[in-house]
C-alpha cells in the first residue's frame, strides 16, 4: 500500500512540474472553457463511453459505480471489494489551421485523482479534478500583415466531489455526487493603432477581464447489470445532472500600454478600473446547463464488451452577461459514443499480453457553440491498453490511451483543430478489510 501511494505522489509531482495550461484552443474562450471531464482514461480509450462498470476501476461519470459489486466470487474470492485509487494526466499536441495559416501547440495537464471505498451495500467516492480550462492566444492581422488585435486567456474551473452509491438489488445500483466547483477565468484584449503612414502608434489600448467563480452541482446515476444468457451480460446506465447556479465576481481594467515589437512585451502606462457595479456586472449568476446520458452494452464478463452512449446537454440555457458578444450563440450540445474492450485471457498464468486489456472506440459531438452561424463539431477515434501491475489478486493496472480528433471548421475564417492526445493513468486497488481464514 505504501509503495502504491508513493507511485501516486511521484506521478502528481511529475505532472505538476510540466503542466502550464490544460488547453491551447481558441474555442476555450467561449462558455467556461474546454471541458476536461470526459471520463477516466479507460472511458476515453473506448470512445468516451462510461457504460461498463466493474469492481476494479473507478468511473467518475456515474456515482452508481462506487458500489462495485463482485461477480460470483470473482475476482476477490467472495471477500471484501477493494479500495480503489486512480490518478491521471494528459499530454496533447494540436495543429491549428485557418484560411490564413497554420500553427502547432502542445499542452500537459493533471486530469484527476480519486478514491472509492466500498462499505457493505454502500460505496463512497471522492476526488479532485480540473473541470474546464481556458488557454489561448490569437493575433488578428490585416491584409498587410499588421497586427490589429490580440486576444489571450487563461484559467478554468476545478471540481472537488463527494459521492455515495447504494446497491438496491443484485443487479441495480444508484448513486449521487455532490460537487463544489470553483476557479477563475481571465481574458485579455489589445487593440493596436497605427498612424496614417502605417507606423505603430505610441500607445495601445488594453482590456483585462477577470471572474472568480464558485457553485454547487449534483449528479445522479443508475446502473443495471443482468445475465441474459449463460455467457452474455447486459449493462445499462443513466446519469442526470440538473441545472445549477454558478456565482461570478467580476473585475475589468482598461489601460494604455507600450508595445515592444522586438521583445513582444506589453508595458502598462496607466490603468483604470471599470465601474461594473453601475452596469450590474460586478456580481453575476451563470446557469450550468442540465445534462443527461443514457448508455447500454453487452459482453462476456472478463472477456469482452461493446457499448454505446448518448449524452445531451441543454447548452442553449447557458449565458454569461459579463463576456457576451454578438458573433456567438449557444445551442443544445450532444455526443454519441461507441466503444469496447477485449481481454484475451484474464486469468492466464503465463503470457503477460494475454491479460492486457485492449480498448478502442469513437465519438462524434456537437459542442453547443455557434460562431458566425457555424456549429462547432468534434470527432475523435481512440484506442488504449490496460497493463496489469502488482499482485494478480488485486488487478491493479496502468492505462495508456491515445486519441486523434478534429474540432471546428475553417468556414467563416474560423479555426480547425486537429489534435492528438496521450492519456496516462494508474488504477490501484488495495484490500483494507481482509477476512482471516485461519486463527
Amino acid at each position: 500500500m505504501i509503495k502504491q501511494l508513493l507511485v501516486v505522489c511521484i506521478c502528481l509531482l511529475s505532472l505538476g512540474a510540466v503542466a502550464q495550461r490544460g488547453t491551447a484552443t481558441p474555442y476555450s474562450f467561449y462558455g467556461l472553457g474546454t471541458l476536461n471531464l470526459k471520463g477516466t482514461v479507460e472511458n476515453r480509450s473506448m470512445g468516451g463511453i462510461s457504460v461498463y462498470l466493474d469492481s476494479i476501476h473507478m468511473n467518475l461519470r456515474n456515482p452508481a459505480s462506487y458500489v462495485g459489486k463482485n461477480v460470483e466470487g470473482f475476482p476477490f474470492d467472495n471477500e471484501s471489494r477493494p479500495v480503489k485509487f486512480t490518478v491521471a494526466g494528459t499530454f496533447s499536441n494540436t495543429n491549428l489551421k485557418s484560411n490564413s495559416g497554420e500553427a502547432q501547440t502542445g499542452t500537459a495537464i493533471f486530469d484527476y485523482i480519486a478514491m472509492s471505498i466500498p462499505v457493505g451495500r454502500f460505496g463512497f467516492g471522492m476526488g479532485l479534478l480540473p473541470l474546464t480550462t481556458v488557454g489561448y492566444k490569437l493575433d488578428d492581422v490585416d491584409d498587410n500583415g499588421d497586427l490589429i488585435n490580440r486576444y489571450s486567456g487563461e484559467g478554468g474551473l476545478n471540481r472537488i466531489f463527494l459521492g455515495m452509491g447504494y446497491q438496491i438489488t443484485k443487479g441495480l445500483s444508484a448513486g449521487v455526487d455532490v460537487t463544489y466547483n470553483w476557479g477563475n477565468i481571465e481574458n485579455n484584449a489589445v487593440a493596436f493603432a497605427y498612424s496614417a503612414d502605417g507606423d505603430l502608434a505610441q500607445f495601445q489600448t488594453y482590456e483585462d477581464s477577470r471572474s472568480e467563480l464558485r457553485g454547487l452541482k449534483l449528479n445522479f446515476g443508475l446502473a443495471y447489470k443482468t445475465m441474459i444468457s449463460e455467457r452474455l451480460e447486459l449493462s445499462a446506465t443513466a446519469t442526470y445532472s440538473p441545472i445549477s447556479d454558478l456565482s461570478s465576481d467580476n473585475e475589468r481594467t482598461l489601460a494604455s500600454v507600450l508595445y515592444n515589437r522586438d521583445l513582444d512585451v506589453l508595458t502598462v502606462i496607466n490603468s483604470i478600473d471599470v465601474d461594473l457595479e453601475s452596469e450590474g456586472l460586478q456580481s453575476t449568476d451563470l446557469k450550468i446547463p442540465s445534462r443527461i446520458s443514457l448508455g447500454a452494452g453487452i459482453g462476456r464478463p472478463q472477456h469482452w464488451f461493446v457499448g454505446a452512449e448518448y449524452t445531451f446537454q441543454n447548452t442553449s440555457e447557458f449565458s454569461n452577461p459579463f463576456y457576451g458578444n454578438q458573433a456567438t450563440a449557444f445551442e443544445n450540445a450532444s455526443q454519441f459514443s461507441v466503444g469496447g474492450f477485449i481481454i484475451p485471457k484474464y486469468n492466464a498464468f503465463s503470457g503477460y499480453y494475454k491479460r492486457v486489456v485492449y480498448r478502442a472506440g469513437f465519438n462524434f459531438s456537437n459542442t453547443g457553440i455557434v460562431i458566425k452561424d457555424e456549429s462547432i463539431n468534434e470527432f475523435g477515434i481512440s484506442f488504449g491498453l490496460g497493463l496489469p501491475l502488482g499482485a494478480r489478486e488485486l488487478f491493479s493496472n496502468a492505462n495508456i490511451g491515445f486519441e486523434y480528433g478534429q474540432r471546428g471548421t475553417t468556414n467563416q475564417n474560423l479555426i480547425q483543430e486537429n489534435f492528438f492526445t496521450l492519456n496516462l493513468s494508474l488504477s490501484l486497488n488495495s484490500r483494507w478489510f481482509k477476512q482471516r481464514k485461519y486463527n
